[in-house]
C-alpha cells in the first residue's frame, strides 16, 4: 500500500500522458542508466549527488521521484525536494518495478540533445494541422514535458534547424517525417518505443485525418474537422498548439477509457477454454476460433456464420455455448446473436 511519501505504479500510470502528470526524475545512478537506458514517459534525469543545487526548480510543483527499486537514492532525494518546497514522491518499486509491469519506456538514445535550460526543440512548418499538432501534444505529454516548437516557414525548416539546433519534423527527408502509409506521429511512437495499445489506436485516428483515408477510423472525421476548426480560429501558432494539446488530452483520455473497457468486456482464453471442453471435438472447433465467432457476432451479422452453423447441425451438436460477458450463443444449427442490450 502507498504511504504518503510514495505512489504505486499503477497511479502513476493513470497520471502518464496527461495534464496533471507530475514531474518524473529519474536519479538512478549513471551505472544503471547505461545497462538500460530507457526512461518512464517524460523522466528528467538528475543526480541524487547534487540535489541540493537543483531542487530549487521545481519548487512548487508536485515530483516523483525514481531510482532502480524505490530505496535510498529515490527517499533520499525526495527528502532534500520537501525542503525545497517540492511535493516530492518515491515510486513503489521504482524503474526495476515499472520494467517488469511492462508498462511504457521511452528510449533514450532516440532523444535529441537539450539546450541550455534542458529542454528539447523542435522545428517544423507554420500553420499546422493534425500531424503537426499531435507530434508536440505526444512528445510534450510522454518525452518532454518543457519541450519547445518552432513554427517557420516550409522553405526554412531545415536552416532553423541547423541554425538554433532545433529537431525537424514532418517535412520531407528528414527522420523523423512519414514513411511509406504512416505518418510522423506513428513514426515517434515506433521510436520512442510508446506503441501502447490506447496510443495506437490515436494512431490510427491521426493517420486517417492527416492522410484523408478517413475510413481508416470512423473518429478520424471528427478529429479533422476539429482540426481543421482550431487553425481557422488561431492566427498564432502557438496558440492553437495550446488549444491543440487540450483537444488531444480529451482524445488520449477516450481511447485510455476504451480500451479499459475493452479489456473488461473480452472473452479470457480461460473461460473460453471451458465453452470448449463441453463441446463435441469432431466439429473443430478451437478457443480462437470461438473469440472470433464472439468478435464477429458483435459487428452485427447474425448470417456470418450460417456455414458453421450448418455443420455443427451436421454433427448433431445441441450444447448450447455462451460465450463471455456478451452472451453469444451458438446453438444446434443457427447462431444466436444477442445484443449486449437484451442480454439477460
Amino acid at each position: 500500500m502507498s504511504s504518503h511519501t510514495s505512489i504505486s505504479l499503477d497511479k502513476l500510470s493513470r497520471l502518464i500522458g496527461t495534464a496533471k502528470t507530475p514531474i518524473v526524475i529519474d536519479v538512478r545512478t549513471e551505472e544503471d542508466f547505461a545497462a538500460d537506458p530507457r526512461l518512464i514517459p517524460g523522466a528528467v534525469r538528475r543526480s541524487h549527488q547534487d540535489a541540493a543545487d537543483w531542487s530549487g526548480e521545481f519548487a512548487g510543483h508536485p515530483a516523483i521521484v525514481v531510482c532502480m527499486r524505490g530505496e535510498k537514492l529515490a527517499q533520499g532525494t525526495a527528502a532534500w525536494l520537501r525542503n525545497a518546497d517540492v511535493s516530492a514522491e518515491t515510486l513503489e518499486g521504482g524503474f526495476e518495478g515499472w520494467k517488469e509491469a511492462k508498462l511504457p519506456l521511452v528510449d533514450a538514445s532516440r532523444l535529441p540533445p537539450r539546450d541550455a535550460k534542458g529542454r528539447t526543440v523542435w522545428v517544423t512548418r507554420a500553420r499546422p494541422k493534425i500531424d503537426r499538432i499531435a507530434c508536440p501534444w505526444l512528445i510534450r505529454r510522454f518525452v518532454d514535458p518543457n519541450a519547445m516548437f518552432l513554427f517557420v516557414a516550409p522553405s526554412e525548416v531545415i536552416a532553423v534547424g541547423e541554425r538554433f539546433n532545433a529537431v525537424p519534423f514532418d517535412i520531407e527527408n528528414v527522420f523523423w517525417s512519414h514513411r511509406g502509409e504512416r505518418c510522423t506521429f506513428d513514426v515517434m511512437l515506433e521510436e520512442f518505443g510508446l506503441a501502447t495499445p490506447p496510443l495506437l489506436r490515436l494512431a490510427t485516428m491521426v493517420r486517417a485525418a492527416d492522410t484523408g483515408r478517413l475510413d481508416l477510423s470512423p473518429e478520424a472525421p471528427g478529429l479533422m474537422a476539429a482540426s481543421l476548426g482550431l487553425s481557422r480560429m488561431y492566427d498564432d501558432d502557438l496558440e492553437q498548439l495550446e488549444a491543440g494539446m487540450t483537444l488531444y488530452d480529451a482524445y488520449g483520455r477516450e481511447v485510455d477509457t476504451a480500451y479499459l473497457r475493452d479489456e473488461q468486456a473480452a472473452p479470457t482464453m480461460a473461460g473460453v477454454r471451458n465453452i470448449y471442453s463441453v463441446m463435441h471435438p469432431s466439429v473443430g472447433l478451437t478457443p480462437e476460433k470461438l473469440i472470433a465467432i464472439q468478435r464477429e457476432a458483435e459487428a452485427g451479422d447474425p448470417y456470418l456464420y450460417l456455414e458453421l452453423a450448418e455443420e455443427m447441425e451436421e454433427k448433431d451438436l445441441h450444447y448450447l455455448a455462451v460465450i463471455g460477458t456478451r452472451k453469444q450463443a451458438i446453438a444446434g444449427a443457427e447462431l444466436i446473436v444477442t445484443p449486449a442490450s437484451e442480454a439477460a
